[in-house]
């Protein structure tokens, strides 16, 4: 079977404080732009527009259907928030961008990574198979989707945040993952408070 490798370098603005991590990118024909989820169809950035913004269209060029990444790209700058994935080289089983059909490969050295970021407090997963393989790495338990529990890195404790997927795959309202997302952000201290997302 074909493998196939992660196609971006991790994103890790100077001094980020969260680590975000997902499982692999969509098959290239399915993106709207060079960056992380950048699948038109998928949530992320209007979840960032609602938590930092109050509005779900900020980051959204809906003429051009993508995102407007260089304003993603400051905003993640500003509040110290790193991206990448749980895994590097992945097979799709079924030719899908969905985590079950993904079979990995090789998975991403998550302790070089988290190296890398010396203010990181807390890493967040935002799907299934991440949450798996970042569990299973740092042996430590499941967070509840929505919650955070504690893990022990080179003698620091972080905190892992399991957040809703914002594949629209996933059952549950952009809204209603917004409100997960912006506690988060709002216990990190990187807004005032949740945004009302109503």
């Amino acid at each position: 079977m074909e493998t196939e490798k992660h196609p971006l370098q991790p994103f890790l603005p100077q001094g980020a404080r969260l680590l975000m991590l997902g499982s692999f990118p969509p098959a290239r024909k399915r993106w709207s732009m060079d960056f992380f989820y950048p699948n038109f169809q998928n949530d992320m950035w209007r979840i960032f527009g609602l938590c930092f913004f109050a509005d779900k269209m900020h980051f959204v060029d809906e003429p051009n259907r993508t995102f407007r990444r260089e304003e993603i790209e400051r905003l993640l700058c500003e509040k110290g928030i790193a991206l990448y994935d749980t895994a590097c080289e992945v097979v799709r089983t079924q030719n899908t961008a969905s985590d079950k059909d993904l079979m990995v490969v090789s998975p991403t050295d998550l302790d070089a990574l988290l190296g890398r970021l010396p203010k990181c407090e807390a890493v967040c997963t935002t799907g299934q198979k991440a949450t798996d393989l970042f569990t299973a790495h740092f042996q430590m338990a499941q967070p509840k989707v929505g919650f955070s529990e504690p893990f022990t890195f080179e003698g620091r404790t972080l905190r892992l945040y399991r957040m809703p997927s914002s594949s629209r795959a996933y059952p549950m309202k952009v809204e209603r993952k917004a409100e997960a997302y912006g506690r988060m952000f709002g216990n990190l201290g990187m807004i005032e408070s949740p945004q009302s997302t109503v």
